[in-house]
């Protein structure tokens, strides 16, 4: 688990500053924002002045180009005469030529090219029957000019030109453009503090959580940071407060596992100890009493024996190393097997184990943890029985599936002491405990059995005297369905 959290929070190490990084990126987005922002209204209104133009300067070419049609043949007197008809004042230009391309009429009175050739490029193309219009924007004016063939006849008899210098639309133009910049920096400048702010207290928040995660991997599992807010940093600060109350409760596990293990073992090993020294130092000691000396010595050896082989046991299945392999086991032959193994120690206690064992209920399973189980409650029923009191083993099939019943006639387990009663090394008396043997382990090993096998195990008070002990193993772990199951599968 501590390295698991050494590596999230290496993960979460950031070399280079990550409020750095998001700024760094959040102004590539809004520099492209903004450019767009400035860019595109201002093109649009160009295109939009370019049609208006456009539309504009063909129509009244058209209107001039229709006027000049009826002349038949151009001259200079009859274009003059036309031409003052129509409203020529609105344009910078207006240039009328005969077929030959010769000016007829210039409203330019300082560079009039009246009697010349008229070599402008729109109206040569007019004078071969296009209709020409061209606009040009230098930032400052707008520079347009369209050209009109004059048809009579379906003959080409001259052409229109047309030139229009326009200051006020783009000075227009130059003023959006340049109150879109002003604002694009205001709001970019307000958006910037905005980013800085938002990602400094992000990455505040995540400089927190990295300097927890270095305060717990140094041991501090007490430690908690503070969930400020609902979105993700707040999930992950309330995940890591979880984790580290899970490392906490973890580590007073473990801590307390070493040190009643400790005890345990120091116990039947200090035992060992003085029975070892009392015989070593005895000069004199008759054959007897050195005989029942090592006796004890043994007692205590088997003590000590059969609890490293629960601690072993327990160790092994903490870390999934129970791996045998499942057969059909008929749990009332193991129930039989087992009251059969304990009998010499109900006699001794005056103990009568009465079962009543239903035939044919057979589930999918290891044998010795069945083995185990019904011992270890079996056990505890008779060790900690009454003198001539009884125990009561029944098993039978429920709706629920197979399920085991151990209950005993002794003083029972108190209410305060029924939440507790399947924790390692926990005992309610543990002077009695002492006296019978008990490590305080069984109980623990049969409630990880169990539950490894798929089943569940309660402990309940008698309504007279006694504790009742109930193991329910479900019905996908009977031999019919597991094998009916096996067959259905592909």
């Amino acid at each position: 688990m501590t390295e698991r959290l050494a590596k999230f929070s290496g993960l979460l190490h950031i070399r280079h500053s990550v409020q750095l990084t998001f700024i760094s990126i959040f102004c590539v987005f809004l520099v492209v924002a903004l450019g767009l922002l400035n860019i595109f209204p201002t093109t649009v209104s160009r295109q939009i002045v370019f049609n208006a133009k456009q539309s504009a300067l063909l129509n009244q070419a058209s209107i001039f180009s229709a006027s000049l049609a009826a002349l038949e043949l151009l001259g200079v007197d009859g274009v003059e005469q036309v031409m003052e008809l129509v409203d020529v004042n609105e344009f910078d230009r207006v240039i009328v030529t005969d077929s030959a391309g010769v000016t007829l009429y210039d409203t330019n009175q300082r560079e009039s090219m009246l009697g010349a050739v008229c070599d402008f490029s729109q109206a040569v193309r007019a004078l071969g029957g296009e209709v020409v219009f061209s606009c040009y924007y230098d930032g400052d004016t707008f520079f347009s000019r369209a050209a009109m063939p004059v048809v009579s006849y379906d003959a080409v008899i001259g052409a229109v030109y047309l030139y229009d210098e326009d200051e006020e639309q783009a000075a227009l133009i130059n003023s959006i453009q340049s109150q879109i910049r002003s604002i694009s920096l205001v709001a970019g400048a307000l958006t910037m503090l905005a980013v800085v702010c938002l990602t400094h207290g992000l990455t505040r928040r995540l400089r927190e959580l990295v300097d927890a995660m270095r305060i717990v991997r140094e041991g501090n599992y007490d430690y908690r940071i503070a969930v400020r807010g609902g979105d993700e940093v707040a999930d992950l600060s309330a995940a890591f407060n979880d984790m580290t109350q899970r490392l906490q409760s973890t580590d007073e596990l473990r801590r307390r596992f070493v040190s009643n293990a400790s005890h345990e073992l120091r116990t039947p090993l200090a035992s060992i100890r003085l029975l070892s020294d009392s015989v070593v130092q005895s000069e004199n000691m008759d054959v007897a009493t050195m005989r029942e000396f090592v006796t004890d010595i043994g007692s205590e050896a088997e003590r000590l024996q059969r609890l490293t082989e629960k601690l072993m046991r327990l160790t092994r299945m903490d870390a999934g190393a129970v791996t045998a392999e499942k057969t059909d086991v008929d749990l009332k032959k193991v129930a039989e097997r087992t009251v059969h193994l304990l009998e010499p120690l109900a006699q001794q206690k005056d103990v009568t184990i009465y079962t009543e064992l239903e035939s044919g209920v057979v589930i999918r399973t290891v044998e010795d943890d069945i083995y185990q189980i019904i011992f270890n409650l079996a056990e505890n029923a008779i060790k900690y029985n009454n003198f001539g009191g009884n125990v009561f083993l029944r098993l039978s099939r429920g709706t629920d599936g197979a399920v085991l019943t151990v209950e005993d006639t002794g003083i029972g387990i108190p209410e305060a002491d029924l939440p507790y009663i399947f924790t390692r090394f926990y005992r309610v008396d543990k002077t009695r405990s002492r006296q019978f043997g008990g490590s305080g382990l069984g109980l623990s090993i049969v409630h990880d059995t169990v539950r490894q096998n798929g089943g569940t195990v309660t402990v309940a008070r008698r309504e007279t005297t006694g504790t009742r002990f109930t193991v329910t193993f479900p019905r996908q772990m009977e031999a019919g369905a597991a094998v009916q199951k096996g067959e259905n599968e592909p």
